[in-house]
């Protein structure tokens, strides 16, 4: 379980790279952000992909452009971080390590789960 939210806390760090890149070069192609952030092709046009589907960037003919919705997340980001990083800490404080983890209720779970990634 935590292998998958590093996985996904990685691709948002990318996407965030990306939409960063993309603001500050406007208008600006795949080609270009792939040498500029040294990523390959594919990874950059997920990346644009999925910040248009959430309406941070638009495309246009000379390429990629943010959107004011890119602005309000970069101006925000931090604080979001911040947040994550206090639930994160609250998390620890409260013993749920490896072999902690807790319950609704405070109780330790009576089983533990093995799959393929380690244990849940």
């Amino acid at each position: 379980m935590i292998g998958r939210v590093r996985e996904e806390i990685e691709l948002m760090q990318r996407h965030v790279q990306v939409l960063r890149a993309v603001v500050s070069n406007q208008p600006i192609g795949i080609m270009k952000l792939s040498e500029l952030l040294d990523l390959p092709f594919h990874r950059i046009r997920y990346s644009l992909r999925i910040l248009e589907q959430l309406g941070y960037i638009q495309a246009s003919p000379a390429g990629a452009v943010a959107t004011p919705l890119s602005e309000e997340l970069l101006r925000d980001l931090d604080r979001e971080i911040d947040d994550m990083i206090a639930l994160l800490l609250q998390m620890k404080r409260e013993g749920c390590g490896p072999g902690e983890e807790k319950t609704e209720g405070g109780q330790k779970p009576s089983a533990t789960f093995n799959t393929a990634k380690g244990n849940l």
